[in-house]
């Protein structure tokens, strides 16, 4: 990817990022909204360090790891990308809570109109503002819109140290599980972990 400059960030922000989505997917996956790099790019969860594209490999949803630049290779996965809010920022915490609120209702229509069999919010703060669920935890959610269900997941973020590459595949490998059909078991060192987890992957993580 040719290096963006600090000018093309500056000039990405407020920018407005296009979904990757169709209808009828497995899972939709839910960025709180678009970086500055993503936007820049039009790339989602394209800046250097974030974990969302090594995830998807480690847990299972694909069968190599993506570039962000091949993000329109997801559908076929049965998978797709949206946010909550739209406009590009550099720092989440830029975003009003109107804004996640009307994030929040946009999105529920998008989903009413694409029905995903998943939606996957990835930030637990996030699905709670966006949603008015202050309790709501990391996992399956008792919420749905229509036939939809909810899965809250770990931000990807690498500034998320709370979370590993580790921890963070194994929750990413329980909503593949419960999202996609079953594969057959794994043998070898991998055989522990949830099915299709990529031990490989898993071992670059450094993270403490």
């Amino acid at each position: 990817m040719p290096r963006i400059t600090a000018a093309e960030l500056e000039a990405a922000r407020d920018r407005l990022v296009p979904d990757v989505i169709a209808d009828g997917l497995s899972v939709l996956f839910c960025g709180i909204n678009p970086g500055l790099m993503t936007a820049a790019t039009g790339h989602h969860f394209a800046r250097p360090g974030n974990r969302f594209w090594p995830v998807l490999h480690a847990s299972g949803f694909t069968a190599r790891q993506l570039k962000p630049s091949e993000q329109d290779e997801l559908p076929a996965h049965g998978l797709g990308i949206t946010n909550v809010a739209a406009r590009a920022t550099a720092r989440a915490d830029e975003l009003t809570a109107e804004e996640f609120r009307e994030g929040g209702r946009i999105l529920r229509e998008k989903v009413e109109r694409h029905r995903p069999r998943w939606l996957a919010v990835a930030g637990v703060t996030a699905y709670r503002t966006a949603f008015g669920e202050r309790g709501a935890r990391i996992g399956p959610q008792d919420r749905t819109i229509g036939e939809t269900r909810i899965w809250a997941l770990p931000n990807p973020s690498g500034l998320n140290a709370h979370w590993t590459l580790r921890t963070m595949a194994e929750e990413y490998g329980r909503l593949r599980a419960a999202a996609m059909p079953p594969r057959p078991p794994e043998r070898g060192p991998g055989a522990s972990l949830p099915a299709g987890m990529r031990t490989d992957v898993l071992r670059a993580d450094r993270r403490p």
